[in-house]
């Protein structure tokens, strides 16, 4: 992916301006995921994250820990973009997107 291109799907993010309400603390990060819901970027945003071992706040509706877990449970992952793109049961439920950083 190159740069105009994560600037595309950042563009359309649900969460795009929040700034670092979405790199909350503990607790507070489960409400931040609330913004997530229904975003339209949100596979977008998620990959970006793990492909890229973000490790703070709220990316594609998932906490720090929850892309811990997943990064552990599936380390043979190369791009996160094309598992979730064909795969998107992976997440487990989980829903949302964060473009702000």
């Amino acid at each position: 992916m190159t740069a105009v291109q994560s600037e595309d799907w950042a563009t359309a993010a649900k969460c795009r301006g929040m700034g670092d309400a979405l790199f909350p603390e503990a607790v507070d990060q489960k409400r931040a995921r609330s913004v997530c819901l229904g975003c339209p970027v949100r596979f977008d945003c998620l990959a970006e994250a793990l492909d890229n071992r973000i490790e703070w706040g709220v990316w594609g509706g998932m906490t720090e820990r929850e892309r811990r877990q997943l990064l552990r449970q599936r380390p043979d992952v190369r791009s996160w973009r094309s598992v979730l793109v064909s795969q998107p049961s992976v997440l487990g439920g989980q829903q949302g997107a964060h473009a702000s950083k």
